[in-house]
């Protein structure tokens, strides 16, 4: 093993990054981030013996908790670190390059709303066993939740679902600072310890297709879906119905107006993630035809401040 360089990533570094990948890669199924635009690179770390990368870390927000919201609820930055296959168990490797991140991580938090904390988290593929044990029995993360993708076939007919009368689809682009505003407010209203921010919701407004499909009774918004494209693949996210207007088969309708829109673009197949301990959400989601693919996701956190 020769001398170890730690770094912030450079243009240069492409081959050797490409050279990481593809090993990470072959070594199994493996949740590996790219280093994303150059703005970033700040928050990204290597590790060279020579001119092989041997190891990236690199963290990033998640999502920023809007002002004046439950005092429970928590920014959320993730990081990913991955080494050369066959140094998973490297310790002093991995305590280095962790440290790095972890002093970008500070730095990233530090600039968030005080309001709230701040923890740090990590998703792997339950697979990679030793990576989570280097979180979870070294660091002393915690576990934070899991999840499933789910997917359904396009091609297929839809299924059918009809709202109730006076209950109105209507298509939100959300093309205005006031209607953005308007929906963050209703979207933290549901998940008031998670919502999703300003920033989040700037960065799925960023892919095609993207629309907010809610229901409408009165004039008053009852419940809304999110959906875009990337790549191939519909997204469908942030599925929500608010208190008043629940067990109606609104969700129902909403998902079943997702699957439409995004076939009627083009697209064979939609995708969504879905926490693993919701069973009444998976039973919803397997009656529209959507099914289990890839493996499942473990996600972990630790309190930055």
């Amino acid at each position: 093993m020769g001398e170890v360089e730690i770094r912030n990533y450079r243009q240069e570094d492409l081959p050797a990054l490409g050279g990481l990948y593809e090993e990470v890669k072959a070594s199994g199924n493996v949740m590996f981030w790219w280093v994303g635009e150059e703005g970033n690179w700040s928050n990204v770390w290597c590790a060279f013996e020579g001119e092989r990368m041997v190891a990236k870390g690199q963290v990033g927000v998640f999502n920023i908790m809007p002002p004046g919201r439950s005092p429970e609820g928590t920014h959320k930055l993730f990081l990913n670190l991955k080494t050369w296959p066959g140094r998973e168990g490297d310790r002093g490797l991995l305590d280095a390059l962790y440290e790095r991140v972890l002093k970008s991580a500070r730095e990233l938090a530090a600039e968030l709303p005080a309001e709230y904390r701040t923890v740090l988290c990590v998703g792997n593929y339950a697979g990679e066993e030793q990576n989570n044990r280097y979180f979870t029995d070294c660091l002393g993360y915690q576990p934070l939740y899991n999840l499933y993708t789910l997917e359904c076939d396009l091609t297929r007919p839809l299924p059918v679902a009809e709202l109730a009368a006076g209950l109105e689809p209507v298509y939100w682009s959300l093309g205005t600072e006031a209607d953005r505003a308007s929906y963050l407010q209703l979207e933290s209203e549901v998940w008031p310890e998670s919502a999703l921010g300003a920033e989040r919701l700037e960065e799925y407004r960023g892919h095609a297709l993207f629309t907010a499909i809610v229901v409408r009774e009165a004039g008053e918004i009852a419940g809304s879906v999110l959906v875009w494209r990337e790549d191939q693949s519909g997204i469908i996210e942030d599925i929500f119905v608010r208190e008043p207007w629940r067990r109606r088969g609104i969700a129902r309708g909403l998902l079943v107006q997702a699957l439409r829109y995004l076939k009627d673009h083009g697209l064979e197949k939609a995708q969504l993630v879905m926490h693993t301990d919701n069973a009444s959400a998976q039973a919803l989601y397997q009656s529209l035809g959507f099914q289990a693919v890839g493996e499942e996701e473990v996600r972990f956190y630790t309190r930055l401040n």
